[in-house]
């Protein structure tokens, strides 16, 4: 260990004495530092060109350099070895990829190679986190990479804030180049979606608390989420409200909606509360579907906890809560959206409140599973990437309703405006009601419409509106798998033409044509050509169990649904 490490060990121990933190951030930048980070601007810029003062995020954080990666995709094009093929583990989420003629905006991370510290490493040193994001969502990896404080500070001009973060855990030390410009780029591109609202703020007294989630996007595909809870801090008087931001690359939102109250409640007592418990949450491996983790925490006054987090045992929903929607839209609305999302249409969803167009957006793109958006997918668009409703190509994203106006004015084609507070389409095709096959939407309809029970978990009720809708992929593409020809080299070969005339329903053919042509679809096959014998996941398991009801009725001489 270097002179270096053990001063920087030495000073860490004698903060955590003190009962400070030490991943408390110094305000003072990196000498040195950029004082900017490059945007994308207009449609068709390779480059970007606005420039955006960038959130001042700490002396051992620097500012990142012109950023060159786009927040998703539409059209592809093959980039630099990356592949194209979104990971089917991330359920709706799907890929993102750099596109031509869609607005530049977020800043993106490195490919950079990074190295992944022990279960050991990071017992015995607490500051250092690992380098890299696994990307599945078995069980055994660790709940987040980040716990960040954004709070707004007003710049030196005087007239507005920006927001900062002020608070980071845990403070990584001795981190390779590339791994430290993944950090600085993915840091500096945080405060602006923990405010997308603009910084046109003033000292509040009151301010209604809020949750809301947000997805940084690679160019890889990868993706980071951010966990957030904005409300105002402790104390008397006007005062700014803040940011309580968890990234991972973990979609389980029961989960860290269960983790911010622990850190607001401690956080109400002090900073250096959070840290013991965080710490503990980082040592803890990620449970493994319907498995539970039980932390041990202490509180002043309060005495020793016992915090137990349970994930769900159906793992493709644990994601996602369908009830914002169901309150916000009619079951015939939902239909409608689901079958513009089906054929990679343009949607934006309008809302006030930032917890209610994360949830929406969340559910729509859940409606999709087995397949995964894989185009823009913004669920909270900030102030300053509003011409991401310009872009020609495929997306789905949330605007607040204060920018309805900026979005009217926008030149857009061929979209859906949901607008969420009044149930209505301001916006539409026209032909939302014929996308569909109609029997197959009789079928939705009567079982979203056989009631939902006041008494139900919210994992009954997700299963419940989501059940139809994969019934409805069973139904129409399930049979995928038989026209699928296997290669001597093992390599299958997706037979198109014959799949879709397979189909009896002229109806189904007809709605099954215009599918496959998707990248929804052509992600989800390219999966399905590598092997022979696919994941057992819920998806397969409604497969069999419709092909044995078809074949109990067979026998019975009963015609098939």
């Amino acid at each position: 260990m270097t002179s270096n490490q053990l001063k920087a060990n030495k000073q860490s121990r004698l903060l955590t004495r003190r009962g400070q933190d030490p991943g408390r951030i110094s305000r003072s930048p990196r000498p040195g530092s950029p004082r900017s980070v490059r945007w994308g601007s207009g449609r068709g810029s390779e480059q970007g060109g606005l420039t955006r003062p960038a959130p001042r995020v700490g002396r051992r954080t620097n500012m990142a350099k012109d950023l060159d990666t786009a927040v998703a995709g539409g059209e592809t094009e093959r980039l630099e070895g990356f592949s194209q093929r979104a990971p089917r583990s991330w359920g709706p989420w799907g890929a993102a990829w750099k596109v031509r003629g869609c607005p530049r905006g977020i800043p993106g991370w490195s490919r950079g190679g990074s190295v992944q510290d022990s279960p050991g490493e990071a017992a015995k040193e607490p500051e250092r986190a690992p380098e890299h994001c696994l990307a599945t969502f078995a069980g055994g990896q660790h709940f987040f990479e980040y716990l960040l404080v954004v709070s707004l500070k007003r710049r030196r001009s005087g007239e507005d804030y920006e927001p900062t973060i002020t608070y980071q855990f845990p403070k990584r030390e001795n981190l390779l180049r590339g791994q430290q410009e993944e950090e600085e780029r993915l840091l500096s591109a945080i405060p602006l979606f923990c405010f997308p609202d603009g910084n046109e703020w003033a000292p509040l007294t009151e301010y209604p608390r809020e949750t809301f989630s947000f997805v940084l996007t690679n160019v890889d595909g990868s993706r980071k989420i951010g966990y957030c809870r904005r409300l105002l801090p402790a104390g008397r008087g006007p005062r700014l409200p803040r940011v309580y931001c968890i990234i991972s690359c973990i979609g389980c939102f029961g989960l860290f909606l269960q983790i911010l109250d622990e850190v607001e409640k401690r956080h109400q007592i002090s900073m250096a509360v959070i840290y013991p418990f965080m710490q503990g949450l980082r040592e803890a491996a990620f449970p493994a579907p319907g498995k539970t983790v039980t932390l041990k925490s202490f509180i002043p006054d309060s005495g020793t906890e016992f915090i137990s987090l349970t994930r769900p045992l159906d793992s493709h929903l644990e994601h996602v809560d369908f009830s914002s929607l169901l309150r916000c839209l009619s079951f015939e609305q939902i239909l409608q959206l689901f079958a513009s999302a089906v054929l990679e249409r343009r949607i934006i969803f309008l809302a006030d409140g930032l917890s209610t167009l994360s949830q929406c957006i969340h559910a729509a793109a859940a409606l999709l599973y087995p397949f995964s958006w894989a185009h823009t997918y913004i669920p909270v668009v900030p102030e300053s990437l509003l011409a991401t409703v310009c872009c020609p190509t495929p997306f789905m994203v949330g605007v607040q309703m204060r920018f309805l106006q900026e979005v009217l004015d926008s030149p857009m084609e061929e979209v859906l405006l949901v607008n969420l507070c009044e149930g209505t389409f301001l916006m539409s095709v026209g032909d939302e009601k014929d996308i569909l096959p109609p029997k197959l939407q009789d079928d939705i309809l009567e079982s979203l419409g056989q009631g939902i029970d006041e008494q139900q978990t919210p994992e009954q009720i997700n299963e419940h509106v989501s059940g139809p809708f994969v019934q409805f992929f069973v139904k129409t593409v399930g049979h995928y798998a038989s026209y699928i020809r296997w290669e001597a080299s093992g390599q299958g070969r997706f037979q198109e033409r014959a799949f879709y005339k397979a189909l009896p329903s002229k109806a189904n053919r007809r709605f099954v044509k215009k599918f496959v042509k998707t990248q929804l679809f052509s992600l989800f096959i390219q999966e399905a050509e590598k092997s022979k014998n696919p994941p057992a996941g819920y998806f397969q398991r409604k497969i069999r169990e419709y092909e044995e009801q078809k074949k109990q009725k067979k026998s019975k001489g009963k015609p098939v649904k």
